[in-house]
């Protein structure tokens, strides 16, 4: 059987400068993916980010991706929420979108850690087979 891992893609140690160096790489990515789609009249503020964070906490750990979470907020509060290129109090609708990216953010991040870690105990193959399954009960 297989191990379930991602060929090709380097991981990197949690909690270390290149974790967050790619962290903010990520979402300076993802913040001019983000300016693309406005200039062609999509307004999904958080668009680019989400699935990047979830990337991220896969490749980085969570550490990182909670990082890149918490910089993308100011970042699209000021460059892309109208009025941009500017801190003004939040509309009901900007307070909706940021409470939303938040609630989701931190739903990925903690798949992302669950399956940074199923990939992790699976390559260690810390889950072996007893030789008796539970289905098969001899009693």
């Amino acid at each position: 059987m297989r191990r379930a891992e991602l060929y090709g893609v380097p991981r990197v140690r949690p909690w270390s400068w290149q974790a967050f160096l790619l962290g903010f790489v990520v979402v300076a990515a993802s913040a001019a993916l983000e300016g693309v789609c406005i200039a062609l009249g999509v307004k999904f503020y958080f668009a680019a980010f989400l699935p990047s964070l979830f990337v991220l906490g896969i490749v980085a750990g969570a550490p990182a991706a909670v990082f890149a979470a918490l910089l993308t907020v100011p970042l699209v509060w000021w460059a892309f929420m109208p009025p941009v290129f500017e801190f003004m109090p939040l509309s009901s609708a900007g307070a909706d979108s940021i409470n939303l990216f938040c609630l989701f953010a931190v739903l990925l991040i903690g798949l992302a850690d669950l399956c940074r870690a199923s990939m992790i105990i699976n390559r260690s193959s810390g889950l072996k087979s007893s030789g008796e399954s539970a289905a098969t009960n001899s009693q």
